[in-house]
């Protein structure tokens, strides 16, 4: 009898090691810019297939039961002075800080939610080959500090779909942290990067020496 419990201890503790065993550690890491621009896979990019709307967002965002989008959940958390939440989450009052112009917003309606990379160029880095449900979580990512920024419509829009060989922040004070968290954010999800975007990211970098990189995997 206890010889016949021993073993079912013994079974029950292999297997929970066995499953701890196969699930892979994220740790997040940290390096420097000119360092981290070194893990980026470097390969050709291709826009075939597009379409924005494979990649659902805004969601109900990280807490479904606070009745906020994404994009409202990010307008709160980013706020440097909170918005007064009303019903349905409408949102009034509150001061952001748009860190690509360096300007400060007090109109919710007047910031647009920044994917740091734009979708179509996670679809061209390797998106193409994800699942809806993991589009679906890139587009409304907010595991990462990184990963989305509101930021002023103006200069979102100035942005559009380019990576950082075709534009950067119009405030240059931005650029160490910008490139820092572009090139997170492409870490995090695995995203490659191509030889023109490598080669302006390394630029760059030579301008930033003490600016670091941190980022973690995306579930």
């Amino acid at each position: 009898m206890v010889t016949s419990i021993l073993r079912g201890l013994i079974a029950a503790l292999l297997a929970v090691l066995s499953i701890t065993a196969s699930t892979p550690a994220h740790a997040a890491q940290t390096l420097t810019v000119a360092e981290a621009v070194t893990r980026l896979p470097v390969s050709a990019e291709s826009r075939d297939g597009y379409d924005r709307d494979a990649f659902r967002h805004w969601n109900r965002g990280d807490d479904p039961s606070d009745g906020c989008s994404t994009r409202n959940e990010v307008l709160i958390a980013e706020a440097v002075e909170p918005p007064t939440v009303g019903p349905r989450c409408r949102l009034s009052g509150g001061h952001w800080w748009s860190y690509y112009d360096q300007v400060w917003v007090t109109s919710a309606s007047g910031l647009d939610i920044d994917h740091m990379v734009p979708l179509a160029e996670s679809w061209d880095s390797g998106a193409f080959a994800w699942t809806a449900k993991r589009r679906e979580a890139y587009a409304n990512d907010q595991g990462a500090q990184t990963s989305l920024a509101a930021v002023t419509a103006r200069s979102n829009r100035s942005k559009a779909d380019q990576d950082p060989a075709q534009w950067m922040p119009p405030a240059a004070a931005a650029h160490c942290r910008y490139i820092a968290e572009w090139i997170a954010t492409k870490l995090r999800w695995n995203l490659t990067a191509d030889e023109r975007e490598v080669a302006a990211l390394r630029a760059a970098a030579g301008s930033c020496p003490g600016q670091q990189v941190s980022w973690d995997l995306a579930a």
